[in-house]
C-alpha cells in the first residue's frame, strides 16, 4: 500500500500536542529553523508558560537566527492546531491510556498526508495504535532536549510505511536534528535504555545511603563520565522528576521484576512537590 508523503512542507506548519517541558522545547527547535509551529494544550497556564519559554529562549538567539525565527502560536482548539500541519508530534504525559486516546483523535482530525509521531520515552508506538485507523503514518519520534541535544529516535509502530521513516531521516536534519532509526521493535530506544539503567542504579545508590545526589554527580564528573554541572541527578531535575516517575511506573508495569528503589525515591520527591528545576527544587535547589 502506497503512502502519500507530505508536500509543500516549507509552506505548512508543524504541530506539537502538549506544551509541557519537552513539548515547548520541540516547538522551539523547529521554530528556530524557520518553521511555523502551533502548540496545542487545553490548559491555559501551560499555554502561557510555553509562550513565555519560547519568548525567553528567543532572546538568546543571534540577529540572523531571530530574523528567520518561525511564528509560534498556542491554542486550545485541536482543529485549529492541526489545520494544514504536515507533521504532528504528540508530547502529552507518559500515560498509555491518555496517549491512546490522543493519538486516535489526531489520526481522525489531522490532514490526510500528515505524519503523526508520539514522543513517548518508554511506550513503543505499537502499544498505542488501537484507536488509530491509519497506522502507516504513525511512529515513535522521540526527541531528547532540543536544540542542545539534537538526537531524535525513530521507531516503527510495526505498520509504519517505509517511505514515512525514510522521509523523516532525510528531512529532520534540515531542522538541526540527528535522526536515528531503531531498526527492530524494542521496549525502548537505545540511548534511553542505557540512560534508564544508569539513573536507576544512581537512585539505588542514593536509597542505600551510600552518597548524596551532589556527591554522586561529582563522582561521575571526577571519573570522566559526565561534564561538571551535568550529572545524573541534575539531568533528572532538568527533565522533571514527575516525568521520571511516570517512566519508572510504565517500566514496572511492563516488567514487575525490576528493582523498585528508583520508583520509591521518585515517589517521595514528587509527593513533596519537589519536581526538579521547574518547581524550584528536586535533588537540588534552584
Amino acid at each position: 500500500m502506497e503512502r502519500n508523503i507530505p508536500t509543500r512542507i516549507s509552506q505548512r506548519p508543524m504541530t506539537v500536542i502538549g506544551g509541557g517541558t519537552l513539548g515547548r522545547a520541540i516547538a522551539f527547535a523547529h521554530a528556530v529553523k524557520g518553521t511555523r509551529v502551533r502548540i496545542y494544550d487545553p490548559d491555559k497556564a501551560t499555554r502561557e508558560s510555553a509562550a513565555a519559554f519560547i519568548a525567553e529562549r528567543r532572546q538568546s538567539l543571534s540577529a540572523s537566527q531571530d530574523s528567520s525565527f518561525g511564528e509560534v502560536s498556542t491554542t486550545s482548539e485541536l482543529d485549529e492546531a492541526l489545520r494544514e500541519a504536515w507533521f504532528v508530534v504528540e508530547a502529552v504525559p507518559e500515560r498509555r491510556d491518555l496517549k491512546i486516546d490522543v493519538l486516535g483523535d489526531l489520526d481522525e482530525e489531522a490532514e490526510p498526508d500528515a505524519i503523526i509521531g508520539t514522543n513517548s520515552t518508554t511506550l513503543p508506538s505499537r502499544m498505542l495504535i488501537e484507536k488509530v485507523r491509519n497506522p502507516e503514518r504513525l511512529l515513535n519520534i522521540h526527541y531528547y532536549r532540543p536544540p542542545e541535544c539534537p538526537a531524535v529516535d525513530l521507531m516503527s509502530c510495526g505498520r509504519t510505511h517505509r517511505s514515512v521513516i525514510d522521509f523523516l531521516l532525510k528531512i529532520l536534519p534540515r531542522y538541526g536534528l540527528r535522526p536515528f532509526e531503531t531498526k527492530a521493535d524494542s521496549s525502548a530506544f537505545i540511548p534511553v535504555r542505557l540512560w534508564t539503567a544508569v539513573k536507576r542504579e544512581a537512585m539505588s545508590i542514593l536509597a542505600e545511603g551510600l552518597a548524596t545526589p551532589a556527591e554522586i554527580d561529582e563522582m561521575t564528573y571526577a571519573a570522566g563520565y559526565a561534564p561538571r554541572g551535568k550529572g545524573i541527578f541534575r539531568r533528572m531535575d532538568r527533565n522533571g522528576l514527575d516525568v521520571a516517575l511516570d517512566i519508572e511506573n510504565q517500566a514496572l508495569e511492563r516488567d514487575p521484576s525490576l528493582p523498585t528503589a528508583a520508583r520509591d525515591v521518585l515517589r517521595r520527591y514528587v509527593k513533596a512537590g519537589k519536581l526538579g528545576k521547574k518547581s524550584g527544587e528536586g535533588f537540588y535547589k534552584y
